[in-house]
């Protein structure tokens, strides 16, 4: 299919955070866009601010005449919609072009030159770093992104067609759409047995996005993964390094080793180690494409994060406050390591969301260690998201599990109430589910009370 013959994109799941990305694009490449989400939020906001109409009614008369010509409009929707969605099974029932999201970003990179950012952790921030180095070096780059990049306010970079910067995303094996001409692969942890069923069948996946790569293409892996790649992490050995980091007014600064040449004094803004190499796979996937490592560099220093992702709330000498996306034990171990580095010795408490009822089934046991680490921990119930309940698989259950005196279990709806007087030198807001509309309220509160 051409891309340049379609005039409408409609989205059945337009508020997500890569459909929205996508619905920016077309609406920038002057298509006619519109679609539907479940609820209003701030992206769907953003998106009605383009003049993209959004609809929360499944109902087919909602859906705007436009639209209804198949011979010139394509529909794109996400997994997390149900199949008895009714205006999916009207689009199906009247052989509309229909594709999921990942296939159409394999359409629109497939004519460019791609990065591609895999890996069970890290794909956002990464793919954010890189999308950032690569505009601000000057390159002619359009960047889908996962989550919204301070730099930007925006989960869409768009400064021209030439490369694209994707997240190959694992989930539904969605990732084997694309054929990226550079890739990198973060990490290859356990996760999503709903869909792979056991950590084999994911390992086996990333094997087969490799074989995705373009034959003069490049792979980069972590330097801690057992697959043929250019390396990259914190042993001397990789092929990029970093080295003599230490911390310098809240900043990161290190070295970067390279096979060719040594970068010396470059500041990253990002806490966690795990930070620290999304960094240098960022800077490395841009070097080897012949980005000048001064820019670079430099880019590096500006980068201001993403929304989410150790997202500074309230930070004062008193008292900090941080949002995050983490959602997988060992994301909760990078979140601890990082608030430890940066604040030693302080209390610090964790909110945590659980997302989804198999995830918290298939690692309860890790999340409870996970958890466990920090010196206060208050679980809300288990985020759905497109799931149903699992029988015994509650929040209250992983409390129990929990080898920490300091725990409670707390309804949602009595959160504010809990925390306008909560003691503690470091809170943490943490969760994929929908944790995060509380954010703005628990700033409010804690800012009042202070």
């Amino acid at each position: 299919m051409n891309l340049k013959n379609i005039h409408n994109v409609y989205f059945v799941g337009i508020g997500g955070i890569g459909m929205s990305a996508l619905a920016r694009y077309f609406k920038f490449n002057n298509k006619n866009v519109a679609g539907y989400d479940r609820v209003k939020t701030d992206i769907t906001d953003g998106l009605e601010a383009l003049d993209i109409q959004v609809s929360t009614k499944d109902d087919v008369s909602e859906i705007p005449r436009v639209y209804l010509n198949k011979e010139n409009t394509i529909i794109i929707y996400t997994p997390a919609v149900p199949n008895s969605h009714t205006e999916l099974t009207y689009f199906r029932e009247y052989d509309f072009a229909i594709y999921k999201r990942a296939e159409v970003l394999g359409l629109i990179t497939k004519d460019t030159f791609c990065l591609g950012v895999a890996g069970t952790h890290g794909k956002t921030t990464t793919s954010s770093i890189l999308g950032h180095l690569l505009a601000e070096s000057g390159a002619d780059v359009t960047a889908f992104l996962g989550g919204i990049a301070e730099n930007y306010n925006s989960n869409l970079i768009l400064k021209g067609n030439e490369i694209t910067v994707v997240e190959a995303d694992e989930f539904d094996r969605s990732f084997l759409q694309l054929s990226p001409d550079i890739a990198c692969i973060t990490s290859t942890d356990a996760d999503h047995l709903d869909i792979y069923g056991e950590k084999e069948a994911l390992l086996d996946s990333f094997v087969e996005f490799t074989k995705c790569i373009k034959p003069s293409g490049k792979l980069f892996v972590q330097e801690d993964i057992t697959l043929d790649g250019i390396t990259y992490g914190f042993k001397e050995t990789s092929n990029y390094h970093i080295k003599n980091i230490h911390i310098q007014y809240g900043a990161y600064v290190f070295d970067i080793v390279t096979p060719k040449k040594i970068i010396e004094d470059v500041q990253f803004h990002l806490p966690g180690r795990h930070n620290l190499l999304n960094g240098l796979v960022a800077f490395a996937m841009a070097d080897i494409i012949g980005t000048p490592t001064d820019r670079l560099a430099k880019a590096l220093g500006t980068f201001l994060g993403v929304k989410r992702r150790f997202s500074y709330q309230i930070k004062t000498e008193d008292f900090v406050f941080i949002d995050d996306y983490a959602h997988h034990p060992t994301e909760l171990n990078a979140l601890h390591q990082a608030v430890r580095e940066m604040y030693p010795g302080k209390k610090v408490t964790a909110i945590f969301q659980p997302h989804l009822f198999s995830r918290t089934r298939d690692f309860a046991d890790e999340f409870a260690e996970s958890l466990a680490q920090f010196d206060a921990v208050i679980l809300l119930e288990i985020y759905p998201a497109r799931e149903i309940p699992i029988a015994g698989i509650t929040s209250n259950w992983l409390l129990g599990k929990i080898k920490n005196d300091q725990k409670q279990l707390i309804a949602k709806e009595h959160l504010i109430d809990h925390v306008a007087n909560i003691d503690t030198d470091v809170l943490l807001t943490v969760g994929a589910g929908d944790i995060g509309a509380e954010v703005e309220k628990i700033k409010n509160i804690l800012t009042v009370e202070s």
